[in-house]
Parts: C-alpha cells; sequence; structure tokens
C-alpha cells in the first residue's frame, strides 16, 4: 500500500513539474519582442551565385565585394554565397542551372548569352570598344538597360553588367603581330559566331573550349593560340604554356549578372532595392579595379624574362580593324544596324 502511494506521490510531482516548465515556456514566448532584424535573420535569404573564374579576378573579387555589401544593406537578411572556380557548375552549364532555379544568380561572358539572345553578337565584335571609358558609358548607360532588357523574355533578370578587360593574343608559337600571322593555327575560343568568325577570318582553326578546360588544354598542347585578359592569362598561369602575348586590345571580356526571373520576383520589394543598391555600388568598384588589376599585371608580366610581350603600334591595329571590316557589315546584315548605331554614339 505504502509503495502505491509512493508511485502516485511520484507520477503528480512529475505532472506538476511538466505543466509549470509548459506555462513558463507559454509565457515567455508570449512576452518575448521580436524586432525586424531578428525576424528578417529568422527568414534569412540565401542566395547561391556560380562563376567560373578565380576568386583574385576581377569578376571574383566583384562577386566577394557584392556579397559583402549585401550582407551590410540588408543587415545580414540576405546572404550571397559565392562558389568560384566553376565548383557548382561549368560555364557550359551554369545557364540551364540558372534557368532551372538550381542556383540564383551567375555572371556569364557576354559570349555565353549569345547562345540566347543573338543580337548580344555585338558585344564580342572586336574593337567594338576603344578604351575603358566607352565601356563605361555603354555599360551604365540606355544601351545597357536595352541589353539587359532583351533577357525578360528568357525568364532571367539582367541586373549589371561587370568587366573583365581587353583581350590579349597568346601563342605558343611566336608573337602574333600581323593578321597572317595566324594563318593555319589552331586557337581555342568561346562559344560565339561572332568570335569564331573572327579567327576563320585570320585563318585559324577555332576550337570552342570551356574556361574550366583551358588550362590543361594549353598543358597537353592542344591548340597553339587563345584570346584572353590579362588578369586571366596571369591568374591562370596560362602564361607558362604561351609565352608570346600580344597586347592588342581587340576585344572586351565582360559579363552580364543574371538572377532567375522567377526568384528575382519572389524577393520583397525592399530587398530587391537593396540588391541593386549593391550592384550598383560593386560596378563602378569593378570598373576601376578591373582595369587597375590588367594594368598592374601586365607590368608583372613584362618583369618575367620567360615571357615576350608586344604591343601592337597605331598602324598595326588599323591593319586589324580592316582585316574584320567584314564582321560588322555581317552583324548590321543578320541584325540591322540600329544597336551597333547606338554603341557607336554612346562610346561619344
Amino acid at each position: 500500500m505504502e509503495k502505491r502511494w509512493l508511485i502516485i506521490i511520484v507520477l503528480l510531482l512529475v505532472l506538476i513539474g511538466s505543466v509549470i516548465f509548459m506555462m513558463k515556456r507559454h509565457f515567455s514566448e508570449e512576452n518575448m519582442v521580436y524586432d525586424d532584424e531578428q525576424k528578417g535573420l529568422n527568414k534569412q535569404i540565401v542566395i547561391s551565385f556560380s562563376h567560373v573564374v578565380a576568386e583574385n579576378t576581377p569578376k571574383g573579387l566583384a562577386a566577394q565585394k557584392f556579397a559583402e555589401l549585401v550582407d551590410e544593406k540588408t543587415n545580414g537578411r540576405v546572404k550571397v554565397e559565392v562558389f568560384s572556380n566553376g565548383s557548382l557548375y561549368s560555364d557550359e552549364e551554369e545557364i540551364d542551372a540558372l534557368m532551372r532555379g538550381d542556383v540564383q544568380m551567375i555572371a556569364p561572358s557576354f559570349s555565353k548569352v549569345t547562345e540566347l539572345i543573338p543580337e548580344w553578337q555585338v558585344l564580342d565584335l572586336p574593337f567594338i570598344f576603344e578604351d575603358y571609358h566607352d565601356v563605361e558609358r555603354v555599360f551604365t548607360g540606355e544601351v545597357g538597360k536595352q541589353l539587359l532588357a532583351m533577357l525578360e523574355k528568357k525568364g532571367i533578370k539582367g541586373l549589371a553588367f561587370w568587366s573583365n578587360g581587353f583581350k590579349q593574343m597568346t601563342s605558343n608559337r611566336y608573337l602574333l603581330i600581323e593578321p597572317k600571322d595566324f594563318k593555319g593555327l589552331r586557337f581555342r575560343i568561346m562559344p560565339s559566331k561572332v568570335i569564331e568568325d573572327q579567327f576563320r577570318l585570320l585563318g585559324t582553326e577555332p576550337i570552342v573550349v570551356s574556361f574550366n578546360h583551358v588550362y590543361q588544354s594549353l598543358e597537353k598542347q592542344e591548340f597553339d593560340g587563345q584570346e584572353n585578359t590579362i588578369s586571366n592569362i596571369y591568374s591562370k598561369g596560362f602564361y607558362q604554356f604561351h609565352p608570346y602575348i600580344t597586347v592588342s586590345n581587340h576585344g572586351y571580356l565582360g559579363y552580364v549578372v543574371l538572377m532567375n526571373g522567377k526568384f528575382w520576383e519572389s524577393l520583397p520589394i525592399d530587398v530587391r532595392k537593396q540588391i541593386v543598391a549593391a550592384l550598383e555600388e560593386t560596378t563602378l568598384w569593378n570598373l576601376k579595379q578591373s582595369k587597375l588589376q590588367n594594368e598592374q599585371q601586365l607590368i608583372e608580366m613584362k618583369n618575367n624574362s620567360n615571357i615576350q610581350i608586344y604591343e601592337l603600334t597605331d598602324k598595326e591595329r588599323k591593319e586589324w580593324k580592316e582585316k574584320f571590316a567584314p564582321l560588322y557589315k555581317e552583324f548590321e546584315k543578320k541584325f540591322g544596324r540600329k544597336l551597333l548605331q547606338r554603341i557607336q554614339n554612346d562610346r561619344g
């Protein structure tokens, strides 16, 4: 009998303890005050940003700065996770991944976008920009807005243009100074009809190779030349296999910052504004940083005795421009002159 009463008393004590615990929890939650920042953190928005270049390149650095600015401007409500060096997707895969919603942001080169919007081939035309001032005026002007708007019909939100820099020619054979020097060479290119036609005009065999595989292809001597910016040539060590570099500034390697359209529309309006503000600040920083970085790394490569660097004269650049003139005529034939004319007008 005593044993039974003992069990009953223990059970009652456990029951009373449970009731007291639940009441304390209820009243503490009821009286707890959440400010807006705490609510935002509980509903943190995570944006996966995938790109294919090294972290220490203009695009890599811009992506990091953008992530920092978004964190700052949203008080931690939005977190941008940056995945560099093609760790999530290669440059061949990233646009499809964005459109599927597997990743929220990417920043592909213009050449990749030409597969979706053929008119974007205008940005791959050789000598479309003369200097960095031309680039900034077009990227941040009305033409830039027009180009970004073209992406909406594909379910993609075009947000900004970022810069890498002007492209140069490299070779494992010899310095490429005159158009005739290219004849018979095998050249790595990005997927772009204009770039392919550019190298066919020079008499080369153009070969499309993903950026992620350029280093291995160079190492295996699978082609004789390639075009790229100084920052990419330097950061990826391409000069180890292609030590002949011609500073031609013939083309421009830029990127467009894209977000999945549905994801963009799902964001609160205030968050969209904060992201746009962060992008605007990052873009201006990137334009200056990319120019400075390419200039500094060119100097560093000039100090390397194993690399031969040649800078085209004005006369030689004119000869290259004349060689590429048919590309402009072909573009006008396909797409008209209006877009090309607007870019040339914006250049001043």
